[in-house]
């Protein structure tokens, strides 16, 4: 059987926290502080304040981010290609 031991209030809150401002996965999250990933997802789930659309709001930003690293390098891809073209100009 599993072991179960109690939370303090203070790192539950932490944890929420971070989730919520910071944009930390919740597994990432429950990884650092050594707390289940499900146990964190049904604390986010009874989180009177937290909003209900938080979950989609974290991933949305970072499907933002690896988007905006994506276009980074295919801006960079385009430069060097034409930097290459104009090379072999004649």
């Amino acid at each position: 059987m599993g072991v179960h031991s109690r939370i303090a209030p203070e790192l539950r809150e932490q944890i929420i926290h971070r989730i919520r401002t910071e944009g930390v996965s919740a597994a990432q999250a429950a990884r650092e502080h050594g707390v289940s990933t499900p146990t964190v997802y049904a604390w986010l789930r009874r989180s009177t304040t937290l909003p209900s659309n938080i979950l989609q709001l974290n991933k949305l930003r970072r499907e933002n981010e690896e988007l905006k690293r994506l276009l980074g390098q295919a801006m960079l891809i385009a430069e060097r290609s034409k930097k290459n073209q104009s090379h072999y100009a004649v």
